[in-house]
């Protein structure tokens, strides 16, 4: 009796496409078709990034299901954190970027020339690889963009406040030491009291960039549960080296390849039974 072989779909036939890629060939991504039955409330459309002389995002197209936790998986130095700091334009902030194409949240275009930048990154929450608490109370770092705005009743600070430290899992935790200063609480206390800054101001998406590279196993199982908790009442775009976290946390993952993206679906489906070899190569371990 022969070996069984599995028949991939004729996209997966082509010469290697990450070879093509290196050699500066644009190449389409393959795209499952259950993206399309999302409704998305980011969109991404043939966005292209140089840093100078240097073009690292090549006609990035994504469409990011409103409610779902959507990972960004590749190679370090493939253009996962630019992309993501492109949704919120901190890219805007390293002297001589450029870009074309265009990115939509909700349907306003987040590149157009009367963006205002400071409201746009109001629309969006962001959590960075290391803890950055401000130096000051847990109380007035979580309620930090609420006070910038002008709030300044005690009842509905105290109200955002436990809200969002219910939300990121810390308030049994913190609730009787809210006046303490943030800096005294351990590594993975901090990042979820980012993630709570974060969801105070009720973003319309939480952009994560490796949430919990410096964290301990502990405490990257308890950010890896809040993620999941939070998956339905907000948006959550991620990006993480570790493929195990995206395979548990995420409803989508798109496979990035030297700044496009390569594939991108489900994620049962792109970790079980990929389109592509080359993706199958990645998660499997035989490269990157």
């Amino acid at each position: 009796m022969g070996v069984a072989t599995m028949t991939r779909p004729a996209e997966d036939q082509r010469p290697d496409r990450l070879t093509a890629i290196a050699a500066g060939e644009i190449v389409p991504a393959v795209v499952h078709p259950e993206v399309a039955g999302e409704s998305p409330v980011l969109e991404i459309d043939a966005f292209n990034l140089w840093y100078g002389p240097k073009r690292v995002l090549f006609d990035v197209g994504l469409a990011v299901p409103k409610g779902k936790v959507t990972a960004l998986i590749g190679p370090s130095g493939c253009g996962k954190s630019t992309l993501l700091r492109g949704v919120n334009r901190m890219n805007d902030l390293i002297d001589g970027v450029k870009t074309t194409g265009d990115m939509r949240l909700a349907g306003d275009s987040i590149y157009g020339r009367n963006v205002d930048v400071i409201e746009l990154r109001r629309r969006m929450g962001m959590v960075f690889q290391k803890s950055n608490p401000f130096p000051m109370s847990i109380r007035d770092n979580v309620t930090y963009a609420l006070q910038i705005n002008g709030e300044r009743n005690r009842s509905v600070l105290d109200s955002v406040c436990r809200r969002a430290l219910e939300g990121s899992a810390l308030w049994d935790e913190v609730s009787d030491r809210l006046g303490d200063s943030a800096l005294g609480l351990s590594g993975g206390q901090q990042q979820r009291l980012c993630i709570a800054r974060a969801i105070a101001a009720e973003p319309e998406v939480l952009l994560m960039d490796e949430p919990c590279s410096a964290l301990d196993p502990l405490a990257t199982s308890r950010v890896e549960e809040l993620i999941l908790a939070l998956r339905g009442e907000y948006t959550v775009l991620i990006v993480t080296h570790n493929m195990q976290q995206a395979s548990r946390v995420s409803d989508y993952t798109a496979f990035m390849y030297l700044g496009q993206v390569v594939e991108y679906g489900p994620t049962a489906k792109l970790f079980t039974n990929p389109r592509l070899r080359e993706t199958e190569d990645y998660i499997t371990g035989r490269f990157g």
